[in-house]
């Protein structure tokens, strides 16, 4: 490990903040000169229509783009269905994920495609079949830039086809083209096949097997190893019948300031080229992590109970660079180009190419499961990729197997072989199993809800929260990662909040309101880049200042903004999201981190014998809800939703408060 370049970053975040609020309202002048083009694309596979429609200002200012606009989305969706009959309860809703009635929306953002460091975000929003509340991915490349230049700001489907469809949008003619042929092929061959057919400038977004089978944690791939994983948003393609999305753009984005954009783009790539950690950051990427988090004792391993891997140097970054490195990639105007280029180039896996490893898909197929080596961490990566599955929730779940096994929780006639920490072959055939439905691997399909519908002793065991499998940073030893994963609205999820490194390296003297406001001050910027269309890593891990991004959104549109301004609408649309969950019964009792962080002392390490002190915990998340303005339940009230002028979701929210006892102790 070459320095510690996390505390580095992390030396100046989370401050407190005094939100600048700028009112938009209905009706008003027209303020937007630039940033949107203002159109939708709407494509129903039921009736094979499509259609443009126009997007208001309003709403473009108020939700800025990328899971914003999901959000919005979302939640008209869900009342409609909820007004028709349907029973608000997740239960329900993840299974309604699947059905043609739900809703996909893929939107980048007024920042995506322009001149400005790391532009190629898009964020796929729906409800989740893994967790049957709201959700998000995102994936970057071209694909939203592609989608941006073909004239749209967003492309809404729903509906289900007869047949699998390739959704093929050419600079704004729309086709839907059978996908037959592409049937049971896996995401890279599929969009090598779709590329040769349309031409190699079209970007593709497509699923693998597991998207078909219907897979709950199924990805969304794009452009080789790009995955908009997490949530099982392949599935609700596959649902769909929908095996690609094809997409060609050559129009001109609108910029209402484009000599003021530039000069802030010079300005931000000139920052991350002249940072002292830049050569490193291009040379290993996220597989940095991997060192880093060994050294403070909270790198996953075997299944989340120890906190330090005695292999880690045989899968680290160095290891990479040394043996299996051949190239890097980027997304679009990205200078960091975190992307490996990865060769297996001798034994049992030789030939084996893929786009990664990154740290997450790293952790949770070495330290997590008990593997030292890294070539079989690239053809797990490489399955995967090629089956349309998500790295996390995949490892993460076979840990939990293993486990079971080894407590006798599960059999060996029930997984149809013996699988031990270690065990490369058995765990590259459960992937495979997964991936087809096959055996055990029906059950593994449906998530941890699944799991723990059939075994309940698995709720101990599986490290989720909503019944979203945990990301690969442990938070035995963080108090505030613990909060971050039990109240982000979509499960236990690093990309909302990532506070783990200030507060182990900075905080052991924080009061709770301090910890606190670290995790909500990282809810609300994160998510801000996910709605602007941009990567977060010139931000978390050069420190790139936010003051930046807010700088570039004024430029593209001509609507002077703050960066506070734009963080009050990242905060309203986590009040959006959050009063999803809650009309679909997430309460209190839901903000938890996973059992084994209140009762399994770590092993290992720094941090032998540390666990969150339940009490602790408790006292933080009310502090959490008081200051985001939510009742004890975590209800959001009135006034706090008002504030972000979400005025007929509060009366959705009462409208509902009889059927569903929102305020009835949790």
């Amino acid at each position: 490990m070459r320095g510690n370049f996390i505390s580095f970053i992390h030396a100046k975040r989370g401050k407190k903040r005094e939100v600048e609020r700028h009112e938009w309202k209905e009706g008003e002048k027209e303020m937007l000169r630039g940033g949107y083009t203002r159109r939708l694309l709407d494509v129903d596979l039921s009736s094979g229509t499509v259609k443009e429609r126009e997007l208001s200002e309003e709403f473009l200012l108020k939700f800025v783009g990328g899971r914003g606009f999901g959000a919005r989305f979302v939640w008209d969706f869900l009342v409609e269905r909820i007004r028709s009959g349907v029973p608000p309860r997740r239960e329900v809703f993840r299974d309604e994920a699947l059905k043609p009635e739900n809703i996909i929306l893929i939107a980048p953002g007024p920042l995506t495609g322009l001149y400005f460091p790391a532009t190629g975000k898009t964020s796929i929003s729906s409800i989740s079949p893994a967790t049957g509340i709201y959700a998000d991915s995102n994936f970057g490349g071209m694909f939203g830039v592609e989608l941006r230049q073909a004239g749209y700001d967003a492309m809404l489907i729903r509906g289900a086809a007869k047949k699998l469809t390739l959704i093929f949008v050419d600079d704004g003619e729309v086709s839907l083209l059978s996908a037959d042929a592409f049937k049971g092929k896996g995401c890279v061959e599929t969009e090598r096949a779709i590329k040769k057919d349309l031409g190699e400038d079209v970007s593709v977004a497509c699923i693998g097997p597991a998207g078909e089978n219907l897979v709950r944690f199924a990805c969304v791939n794009s452009e080789w190893g790009r995955n908009a994983g997490r949530t099982g948003m392949g599935a609700v393609f596959g649902s769909k019948n929908l095996k690609a999305i094809a997409v060609r753009g050559s129009k001109d984005l609108p910029v209402a300031d484009i000599d003021r954009l530039l000069s802030v783009a010079e300005k931000a790539f000139e920052y991350l080229r002249n940072h002292f950690l830049f050569d490193l950051w291009q040379e290993q990427g996220l597989m940095s992590v991997v060192d880093y988090l060994n050294t403070i004792g909270v790198l996953p391993s075997f299944n989340f109970r120890a906190g330090v891997f005695d292999g880690a140097s045989r899968v680290n970054g160095d290891e990479m660079v040394r043996r299996f490195k051949i190239g890097n990639t980027a997304c679009f105007a990205c200078s960091m180009a975190c992307g490996n280029i990865c060769l297996v180039k001798e034994g049992r896996f030789r030939g084996t190419v893929v786009e990664g490893p990154e740290y997450e898909t790293t952790c949770m197929f070495s330290s997590n499961i008990g593997i030292d080596d890294f070539s079989f961490v690239v053809r797990a990566n490489y399955l995967c990729d090629e089956l349309g599955m998500d790295t996390i929730s995949t490892g993460n779940l076979i840990a939990a197997v293993i486990e079971a096994q080894e407590r006798g929780i599960i059999s060996e006639e029930e997984v149809g072989f013996s699988v031990k920490w270690g065990s490369q072959d058995e765990i590259l055939a459960l992937i495979e199993m997964i991936a087809h439905r096959k055996g055990i691997g029906d059950v593994l399909a449906e998530g941890s809800f699944g799991v723990i519908k059939k075994w309940k002793e698995m709720n101990n065991l599986i490290s989720q929260v909503k019944y979203l499998e945990q990301s690969a940073y442990d938070a035995h030893a963080s108090e505030c990662m613990a909060l971050a994963y039990g109240t982000c609205d979509i499960g236990a999820h690093h990309n909302r909040a990532w506070p783990i490194a200030k507060e182990l390296e900075v905080g052991e003297k924080w009061s709770l309101e301090e910890k606190v406001d670290l995790v909500l001050y990282h809810q609300a910027v994160r998510p801000l880049f996910d709605m602007l269309g941009v990567c977060r890593l010139p931000w978390i891990e050069l420190g790139l200042s936010e003051r930046f991004y807010a700088e570039a959104f004024s430029a593209a549109t001509g609507v002077e903004t703050t960066i506070d301004e734009l963080l009050f609408r990242s905060d309203a649309v986590y009040n959006l999201t959050r009063a999803i969950a809650v009309m679909l019964g997430i309460r209190r009792k839901d903000d938890y981190p996973p059992p084994r962080v209140f009762e399994e002392p770590l092993r290992g390490g720094p941090n032998e014998g540390k666990r969150v002190k339940r009490e602790k915990y408790e006292k933080m998340l009310s502090i959490y809800y008081e200051k985001r303005g939510w009742d004890e339940n975590g209800v959001p009230k009135r006034e706090t939703l008002e504030k972000f002028g979400l005025s007929d979701v509060a009366d959705e929210l009462e409208r509902k408060e009889e059927k569903i006892g929102l305020h009835k102790k949790a």
